[in-house]
């Protein structure tokens, strides 16, 4: 059966059971991109590994929404890493109605097979009979080639792909959501926003999200309860996987159902190596963003909303950790110019914004983390492992990583501050909602690709600086380092013949 008339009846299908009325035609309603109040919107999931599969089981119960379509370059493995040995069997247990699900898989299972799975077995769950409508690519140059029936792709594969994929998708009309970053190339993540501006495709980040500690933090601020801004401090224990620091030189041969070539896509080709892929990527320079790529948008990007950080820093200088390994009985540094350190400590200096003095931002990952602050050098004491600092002429806060609950650092104690703002929190449901609600309504997300430059260029600007090992400066409109010309190759990415951007 043509794969077309195969979604159609399974959208059809799918639809009616859970619905149990007529959906009118989008193009009957409204013109390009929009989407019936009527009708579901359909969503191309693009990467089905551990955080692809984690995230897609709370996407199929979303009401509002339909996934009719997967794609992944490996068909099928068990190699995938997680937070446990059973937590993503679990998931797809939930998924399908059989919570015995996965007891006699050794391993941890990911790819497009355990995607579609996991689609059909709920959809089949929830309209009480089976249903085999969900469609699954290998590549997904040919989704958006053949595949005509959706409106969104949520983007989840490592890094390195994501300005490409999100282009792609934009060029065929569609909305566009990936996990974070942008891109992990500044060059790559200036063209991707620009496409989004304008094409008017609706685009979401996902580490967006409403920290009510963010708006506390501000009026604290506002109202001179530590004078000027000074310094921010952010702090995280990441990295959660192993770090390398020279590419791996085992030949291991390419797993049955993984299509390597695809995998890597725009990055010139080498050796298949496990350590380069599901989440041990991240900590490449070829193919992650680092721990501050990870974790730094969750917690830096609503607080720069929330503040008005709208300029790019001017100056970035990092340090990060070095080894060392015995040549011909020698204790040498090892030169690392393929992956990120494993601790690492950036300062981002940034000069002033329309509401903000200027002020510096040091961000600490791999166990670093600042001094203790003189008002609390208490015996007693000592900062939680993950956490954020503000620094003003007049006082200190204190808060969570993500900047919850703020508190006033006094000498003698940390005071705490009565929230005048009563904010409910926002819950995993709620956050898929605001890119749902908007793609839907054919509105701009606040966690809009437009609204994530300065964000983006921050954390990336952290691995140039890791990289070029030397205070930068940065000219945000030339998109240029200006004091050391030799770091500006970090900007843009060296491209595979075919892949160019």
């Amino acid at each position: 059966m043509d794969h077309n008339i195969k979604r159609r009846k399974f959208i059809k299908n799918s639809i009616n059971a859970s619905l149990g009325f007529t959906i009118v035609p989008r193009n009957v309603l409204g013109g390009k991109n929009f989407i019936s109040p009527n009708d579901k919107m359909r969503v191309a999931y693009i990467g089905c590994g551990t955080q692809g599969i984690r995230e897609m089981n709370s996407l199929l119960k979303n009401e509002k929404v339909e996934i009719v379509s997967v794609c992944d370059p490996n068909k099928y493995s068990t190699d995938y890493l997680d937070w446990s040995t059973d937590g993503i069997k679990n998931l797809i247990g939930e998924s399908i109605g059989n919570l015995d699900w996965g007891k006699n898989i050794n391993g941890i299972p990911g790819g497009r097979d355990v995607g579609k799975f996991m689609v059909d077995g709920y959809y089949s769950k929830r309209s009480g009979r089976k249903m085999k409508g969900c469609i699954s690519y290998e590549d997904f140059r040919e989704l958006l080639d053949k595949d005509k029936h959706f409106d969104a792709v949520k983007v989840m594969t490592p890094d390195h792909l994501h300005a490409t994929i999100s282009i792609a998708a934009m060029e065929k009309g569609k909305h566009v959501v990936i996990h974070k970053p942008i891109a992990n190339r500044i060059h790559e993540a200036r063209i991707t926003i620009e496409k989004a501006k304008k094409t008017g495709i609706k685009t979401h980040l996902l580490a967006y999200s409403k920290i009510p500690g963010n708006k506390n933090l501000k009026k604290m601020i506002d109202e001179g309860y530590i004078g000027n801004l000074k310094e921010i401090h952010n702090w995280s224990n990441r990295p959660v996987w192993p770090q390398w620091t020279s590419n791996p030189i085992e030949k291991i041969e390419i797993p049955n159902g993984m299509n390597w070539d695809l995998w890597l896509g725009p990055i010139p080709k080498r050796p298949y190596h496990p350590n380069y892929t599901h989440m041990t990527f991240r900590g490449w320079y070829d193919f992650g963003a680092g721990t501050i790529g990870d974790m730094g948008h969750y917690s830096l990007w609503p607080l720069f909303m929330t503040l008005g950080v709208e300029k790019s820093p001017y100056c970035i200088e990092a340090n990060g950790t070095t080894n060392r390994q015995i040549i011909n009985q020698v204790s040498k540094v090892v030169e690392n110019d393929v992956a990120f350190p494993y601790s690492s400590s950036i300062k981002f200096k940034f000069a002033e914004q329309k509401n903000l003095p200027k002020f510096d931002l040091f961000w600490y990952d791999g166990g670093m983390k600042p001094k203790i602050p003189d008002e609390l050098k208490r015996k007693d004491f000592n900062l939680p492992d993950e956490g954020m600092m503000f620094v003003g002429d007049k006082g200190k806060i204190l808060a969570g990583f993500r900047c919850e609950n703020p508190e006033l650092i006094t000498k003698s104690k940390i005071r705490n501050y009565i929230d005048l703002i009563n904010e409910e929190k926002v819950n995993v449901q709620k956050k898929e909602n605001i890119w749902i609600e908007s793609f839907i309504n054919n509105q701009e997300s606040p966690g809009s690709f437009l609204n994530a430059k300065a964000i983006t260029e921050t954390v990336l600007l952290g691995a140039v600086a890791l990289r070029a090992k030397r205070r930068l400066f940065y000219d945000s409109k030339k998109m240029k380092i200006t004091n050391h010309e030799e770091s500006n190759k970090y900007l843009y990415r060296n491209y595979r013949k075919g892949w160019e951007l």
